[in-house]
């Protein structure tokens, strides 16, 4: 029984860091598909609450609208694609970059979620991973960058402040 429990709490000793995260609801989206990004900010900045998540949108995301949230002022910052993209018979050059809720008070004991959605063009590789970083601001100059990308061989496991992500999947019905 004691070494059943002490497993119990080595599993739990281990899987707790990864809670602290900056997560994504859903782990994987379908190419070609409209995808709805659920940011999950678990707490604060060492003791201070968060007043800023801001999303960097990657390449081969566009349409993107984000949900406003009540105490929030929302930011939408544009700039032009590496390439122009289809997106549904309208070629599509420009759009959200990155994404700004600013002037919130997310406690250091509290947790939100920031919610965005965006079309995963059918340009981006399925089995890929795609990541979307998020920094957290904070008064006092304290800020959280979850901006780390897994290099070959790694994991986002391996990383301390890793990027949130999801598993490119084959749209529904493709070969």
């Amino acid at each position: 029984m004691l070494k059943r429990l002490m497993l119990v709490l080595a599993a739990t000793a281990v899987a707790a860091p990864a809670l602290a995260h900056v997560s994504l609801e859903k782990g994987e989206a379908p190419v070609g598909s409209t995808y709805k990004a659920v940011f999950r900010v678990p707490h604060g900045c060492e003791g201070t609450p968060t007043n800023a998540v801001r999303v960097q949108i990657p390449e081969g995301v566009i349409a993107v609208k984000p949900m406003p949230k009540v105490g929030w002022t929302l930011e939408k910052v544009k700039g032009k694609f590496e390439k122009t993209y289809d997106y549904y018979g309208t070629p599509m050059s420009e759009g959200v970059k990155e994404i700004v809720w600013s002037g919130g008070n997310l406690g250091d004991d509290e947790y939100d979620e920031f919610v965005l959605r965006g079309f995963i063009t059918p340009d981006l590789k399925v089995g890929d991973m795609l990541y979307f970083p998020v920094v957290q601001e904070c008064p006092e100059g304290k800020v959280e960058r979850w901006i780390e990308v897994p290099a070959a061989g790694q994991s986002s496991d391996d990383l301390e402040l890793p990027a949130p992500g999801i598993k490119l999947l084959e749209k529904a019905g493709g070969h």
